[in-house]
């Protein structure tokens, strides 16, 4: 028996450690069953962005070179990287001249971080340059494609960069300035990346905003890119827009781009309207605009979501870009149309740089299609788009694939008990067998068992989530638990781990087929550079970048950009790592989040978290509490369902959280008859995880002591949540300030587990 239908590709990655005085450095080279399975993701967004820890260094001016210091970190190898030569005078004939490595000004330039050989050593191009390419080699395939009614439709490249071209002859119409916005607020469509790529090319900056931000958040995200022009989805995003506009001095015009206009008003113009104002004006003026480019310069602004404060304005250059797309789709193993076309499906939110990295940039640089997902993708339709379409390469963050498991157990828990004693058998033979070939354990052959499993469950699986054709299964942007990956895995679906951040245009170590370990995040990206800074006894230190992905800076934040990026130019991520001996990258923690509590003890809280999520299935959110405390105390939520309109928390719980309690002889249905301890089953069911995960903690400080289930799980709508689903914690610990101070004002302090735990 020979089955091969779904078998991924492999691709390989060679590493290897350098050390450095100070950390570490690596340097990249070269539905009734398990059969039948419906999924329901819900919302989020998606990589890593936010931001650069903040440092105390005394501030470098764009205008004055900072001197190199006496600094054991960097070796005297890579001085042209720190300096930003470019070794390639070829390359640079492109690129406009700089001195600096980063700028805050909207017309600023920067150094290229060119290297002589390798990927890091291809000459800069353009996003128009790679656009035309793109249309030279495929020009008559599927570009864009999206559904009306029942029925596909859909642009090849040739047309999908006409159509790029007027808009951008309607954005000069309508008096688009250079280095000024265009912001896009909308979900993700044919008329999003149009505007996106029009917007560049008439010599603007292409400035997605989330959907989820308020009038108030738009008009400061309008402010700050200097925006002409605002193009809007639909009448509920016009209101926002039309509440501010009077306080945006720039502002020229606004586009709406679905549904009719409900009123007209001067200035407000529907999309065909806008397609059709550029019709007179010649090309040569934009041919003239789009030649003056260079790689060097910005046409992109991505916003970080501000849970850290203000949001900031990421700029990224044409380099930035189209050198990401294309050695990232090198490293990973895309095709090239011409071979094979890869095909997407682009619902993740187009404000983020993982979305847009994804959908827009390394689609075009393969020549791959990108097909739209119905607006409610996340509300449920998702899973019907993935069977329709079935992409060859899925970027889901975790609640994703979270979600996507707790379906599949629903459904599987209602099976008969032959089928459930199949999937229980097939999923310890895919588990095992992933494993060893994880750890390069070279097998005899495939194992009957694993061939048998596959015909009879893993493929099934696979076309029941439309994922049959898809050979890359990634996820990025916050911390997936071990268990979810292992779920996945032992269904013979592989889910890759990416990590980057907007100021890095997105992945700077990404997983492969033949490069994978559970819970790292793979490894460096070729001709992409790591440090880890101030490591300590345990090897890990903070993670920082070095390469053509790291961003020109904050725009009109000189400030901040110093703390992102040191004198030297290395970005500073703020998040923890450790790198094992094989190269890969394990994220440990994030500075800003580490508890230090008042014995002084310094304790990374994701793992704690996910290790409760883990022993009680039924909790949804949980966040460890303690910074300046004698003792760690924590917040959960349960599962519940979600508001499909609005994504607010209700108070019923979901279908599995009601089996999980019926199990306990609980009768509970909704989350109110839980919270606060008014269900003693469940409590007593919750305690029991907690002290399974307090058996296994390092030491005493790093104990659960107190804990209480919340009336409402964490959501965006709610504030707990930031757009790409990341916690608040400085939110949520203002929100809560009452049940956290209940906590701590027992005058005893509890010293072990079998102290009181709930709080009135």
């Amino acid at each position: 028996m020979h089955l091969t239908e779904c078998e991924p590709t492999a691709m390989s990655a060679a590493v290897v450690m350098d050390p450095l005085g100070g950390g570490a450095h690596l340097q990249s080279g070269g539905g009734a069953s398990l059969d039948d399975v419906a999924t329901e993701p819900t919302a989020i967004e998606s990589s890593g962005e936010e931001s650069a820890s903040e440092r105390e260094e005394e501030a470098v001016t764009p205008e004055e070179p900072a001197p190199h210091p006496v600094d054991t970190r960097i070796t005297s190898q890579n001085t042209h990287t720190q300096q930003g030569e470019a070794r390639s005078p070829e390359s640079l004939a492109l690129a406009a001249p700089a001195s600096h490595l980063w700028t805050t000004s909207g017309e600023g330039t920067v150094k290229l971080r060119m290297s002589d050989s390798g990927l890091a050593a291809e000459p800069p191009i353009t996003v128009h340059q790679m656009f035309s390419r793109a249309v030279e080699r495929f020009g008559s395939q599927t570009a864009l494609a999206w559904k009306e009614g029942e029925k596909w439709r859909t642009l090849n490249y040739k047309e999908y960069y006409q159509q790029c071209r007027t808009a951008a002859k309607s954005f000069l119409k309508l008096g688009l300035e250079r280095y000024h916005g265009v912001g896009i607020l909308g979900f993700n469509s044919v008329e999003w990346f149009i505007t996106d790529i029009g917007a560049i090319l008439a010599g603007g900056f292409a400035v997605g905003i989330y959907t989820t931000n308020s009038p108030e958040a738009c008009q400061y995200v309008a402010e700050n890119c200097q925006a002409n022009i605002l193009v809007v989805e639909n009448h509920k995003q016009l209101q926002k827009i039309l509440q501010i506009q009077d306080k945006l001095p720039h502002l020229k015009a606004i586009i709406q781009y679905k549904d009719a206009l409900k009123e007209k008003r001067p200035n407000v113009f529907t999309w065909a309207e806008f397609m059709q104002m550029g019709s007179e004006v010649p090309d040569a003026q934009l041919d003239d605009i789009i030649a003056s480019q260079k790689p060097n310069q910005c046409c992109t602004l991505i916003y970080t979501s501000g849970t850290t404060g203000q949001p900031k304005g990421v700029m990224l250059s044409h380099d930035n870009l189209t050198w990401t797309a294309f050695s990232t789709a090198r490293h990973v193993g895309l095709k090239d149309a011409d071979v094979a076309q890869e095909v997407v499906v682009s619902y993740l939110p187009l404000s983020h740089i993982a979305a847009q990295m994804i959908d827009i940039w390394i689609t075009m640089k393969t020549g791959g299609a990108t097909y739209f997902a119905q607006p409610d993708a996340l509300k449920g339709s998702l899973a019907n788009t993935l069977r329709e379409v079935r992409p060859t390469a899925f970027m889901g963050v975790p609640r994703v694939w979270e979600k996507m498991q707790e379906k599949m157990k629903s459904v599987g828990a209602k099976s008969s008990a032959v089928r459930k004693k199949v999937a229980v058998w097939a999923k310890s033979v895919g588990l095992q067998t992933n494993l060893n070939k994880m750890q390069s354990r070279v097998l005899a052959g495939t194992p009957l068992n694993y061939r048998l499993a596959k015909k009879l469950v893993f493929c099934k699986v696979r076309k029941a989530l439309g994922l049959d054709r898809c050979t890359k299964c990634y996820t990025g942007a916050a911390p997936i638990t071990k268990d979810t990956l292992e779920f996945f895995l032992s269904l013979d679906i592989p889910v890759y781990e990416l990590y980057g951040m907007s100021e890095s245009s997105g992945p700077h170590t990404v997983s492969l087929p033949d490069a994978y370990r559970l819970t790292s995040c793979g490894k460096v990206i070729p001709g992409c550079e790591t440090k880890l800074f101030n490591q300590d006894d345990k090897g890990e230190g903070e993670i920082c970048f070095w390469g053509r992905h790291v961003f020109m800076g904050y725009l009109n934040m000189p400030e901040k950009t110093e703390e992102a990026l040191d004198a030297d130019g290395w970005l500073h991520s703020g998040d923890l790592g450790k790198v094992d001996p094989e190269g890969f990258l394990f994220i440990t923690g994030r500075i800003k989040e580490l508890i230090i509590t008042a014995g002084g003890e310094n304790i990374p809280p994701v793992p704690i978290e996910d290790a409760v999520k883990e022993a009680v299935p039924l909790v949804s959110n949980a966040m460890l509490v303690g910074d300046k405390r004698k003792f760690l105390t924590m917040l959960l939520t349960i599962k519940c369902q979600v508001n499909g309109e609005t994504g607010a928390p209700e108070d019923e719980l979901t279908e599995e959280a009601v089996e999980l309690c019926q199990k306990l002889g609980s009768s509970a249905r909704r989350v109110s008859e839980i919270a606060n301890g008014r269900d003693r089953l469940v409590v007593a069911a919750i305690q029991e995880g907690i002290n399974h995960v307090n058996e296994r903690a390092t030491s005493n400080a790093q104990r659960i002591q107190k804990w209480v289930v919340l009336e409402h799980d964490f959501s965006i709508p709610g504030g707990e949540l930031g757009p790409t689903m990341k916690l608040k914690r400085p939110v949520v610990l203002k929100m809560y300030e009452e049940q956290i101070e209940n906590f701590y004002n027992d005058v005893v302090t509890p010293t072990n587990a079998d102290n009181p735990v709930l709080t009135k």
